[in-house]
């Protein structure tokens, strides 16, 4: 069983940054495929970002490139998402979730392991 901790959400002016992290319990980490999604109030929860098990492989939805930046440290079990220049509708909760293969990919019923979420807020 693979536990998943997710921190650093909360409330941020539009323009703004947060970092979240997610750790994960569990000695093969390293193996996962790992992935960040998020849910706003009255939606269906999306696709963010996920990276491969080296993080040589990297994938974003569309709204995110070039503001949202996935990485991961494997000697930390913990996967970042770094969230730049932040806009009123990135407001959700986010998700990590962790897939038993090493591969990244975007749909979210490969996933295996899911975090409880945290509440990002951006104000306008």
């Amino acid at each position: 069983q693979v536990q998943l901790v997710e921190s650093g959400g909360g409330l941020v002016q539009a323009g703004g940054s947060l970092r979240l992290s997610c750790a994960a319990s569990g000695r093969t980490f390293s193996r996962f495929g790992m992935g960040w999604f998020r849910q706003a109030p009255g939606k269906e929860r999306e696709f963010v970002a996920a990276i491969n098990w080296s993080g040589g492989n990297r994938y974003y939805e569309d709204s995110v490139k070039g503001r949202f930046t996935i990485s991961r440290d494997n000697a930390k079990n913990t996967v970042y998402l770094q969230m730049n220049s932040l806009k009123p509708e990135d407001t959700a909760v986010y998700y990590c979730a962790a897939k038993q293969t090493s591969m990244a990919v975007t749909a979210s019923t490969r996933y295996d392991y899911w975090g409880q979420g945290t509440q990002v807020t951006v104000s306008s």
